[in-house]
């Protein structure tokens, strides 16, 4: 057996509470103690007889330690960029100029399908290196830019074999196929969700954790959505919903009646939406860059709050609204564009997003748990309000240092 002992740790979030001068002892990928640096015992029956046999030893100088950072919604699988469009709608543009100028989501769709496998994989393998060396452990990587069968069944296998690569966070995939309606089936709505519902079992044989769908006016309706999600339960998939526009039902309430595991974006979301997933317990996803939202309005987060929904934090990552890898910046635009303090973000950024991708092994700093560990070249959590991208001092993925 392997274990690490982390001393002389400043201020240390457990996900619950914060401490004070603490320590954590991981046993291979496992966390088997932590604790104020006080109580450290001398031996742990049945795990370790003395606690001076620790292969390694490490003293972090008081620096900040959190649980590995999660991202619970990020689209990060695509090829080529946005970026002439972002401009123009930083500058006004319509939705109907930018398409009719050749952008839009299926710019990146054609992009995306002419790339070929092995480029396409190095881009991804780059995103992901640089969500871990930002301090975050776990990314809700979505397929959802090939749109056909064979390419989002590949996408999937993708991210479920980059994960076990030397350098990589831990991913939960989830499968957008219904992400928007290809070229090639315009005019042939109801064939194309048929279609998507039948590659649900696929997709959670090659390796899915989930199912979503764009479900708003403009995107699948409530009905479309409805049946594509409940294939992919029957799949074993755990559904998900995008829920950012407004439908005639009313997406995020969808969410709510289908019990899915998250109602992402909620940039319209109603007293009423909110009621409704507090009590289903449907974990609210929500991304604070301000370009996630087309409508530029903010979810009500703080209504979430207030009534005891689950809060998840994500990047909100995808070619066509921001580039962000850096969950420690998310947590800092939560802080400034949501309302949120430092404590709030830092939580949904763990405890929450955790709670979003139904993933209890992490999130937190507990005995048995995962060991994914972040120390903070910080020495207070006040630090994510005002660095705009705190930087890591040193990050354990299952108990094993991460190499910059």
């Amino acid at each position: 057996m392997s274990f690490r002992l982390l001393t002389n740790i400043g201020r240390l979030w457990t996900g619950s509470e914060m401490w004070g001068n603490s320590a954590i002892l991981m046993q291979n990928d496992r966390i088997a103690w932590v604790g104020p640096a006080a109580h450290l015992p001398a031996r742990l029956p049945g795990i370790i007889e003395d606690i001076v046999d620790v292969d390694h030893v490490e003293n972090l100088g008081g620096a900040l330690v959190t649980p590995g950072l999660i991202d619970a919604h990020a689209h990060p699988v695509y090829a080529g960029n946005r970026w002439a469009e972002l401009a123009m709608r930083s500058g006004g543009a319509s939705l109907n100029e930018i398409i009719s100028a050749g952008g839009g989501l299926p710019s990146t769709v054609t992009v995306t399908r002419g790339t070929d496998p092995w480029t396409l994989c190095n881009y991804v393998r780059g995103r992901m290196r640089e969500w871990l060396l930002s301090g975050t452990t776990t990314v809700e990587a979505k397929t959802g830019y090939h749109l056909t069968r064979d390419g989002e069944l590949a996408d999937v296998r993708l991210l479920r074999s980059l994960e076990k690569e030397p350098g990589m966070p831990r991913m939960h995939v989830t499968f957008l196929a219904a992400n928007a309606l290809p070229p090639e089936f315009f005019g042939r709505r109801a064939d194309y969700v048929d279609a998507v519902g039948r590659w649900c079992a696929d997709a959670a044989t090659a390796g899915a954790d989930s199912v979503d769908v764009c479900c708003g006016d403009g995107q699948f309706s409530d009905h479309e959505s409805r049946w594509i999600l409940m294939a992919g339960r029957a799949a074993g998939l755990l559904p998900r919903l995008h829920a950012a526009g407004g439908s005639r039902f009313g997406a995020a309430r969808l969410a709510a009646e289908l019990g899915c595991a998250s109602a992402d974006l909620l940039d319209g979301a109603t007293d009423e939406d909110v009621m409704a997933l507090a009590k289903a317990g449907v974990a609210a996803v929500v991304c604070a860059a301000p370009n996630c939202s087309e409508t530029r309005r903010t979810p009500p987060v703080r209504d979430m709050l207030d009534r005891g929904a689950t809060v998840a934090l994500g990047s909100g990552h995808s070619p066509g609204t921001n580039g962000i890898t850096s969950m420690p910046l998310a947590i800092t635009l939560a802080v400034d564009n949501l309302g949120m303090s430092v404590t709030e973000a830092l939580r949904a950024a763990t405890v929450g997003s955790a709670q979003a991708l139904r993933a209890p092994d992490r999130g937190v700093l507990a005995r048995g748990r995962l060991a994914d560990v972040v120390a903070w070249d910080a020495d207070h959590e006040g630090a994510f309000a005002w660095a705009y991208g705190l930087r890591p001092y040193r990050i354990w993925r299952g108990g094993e240092p991460v190499v910059s």
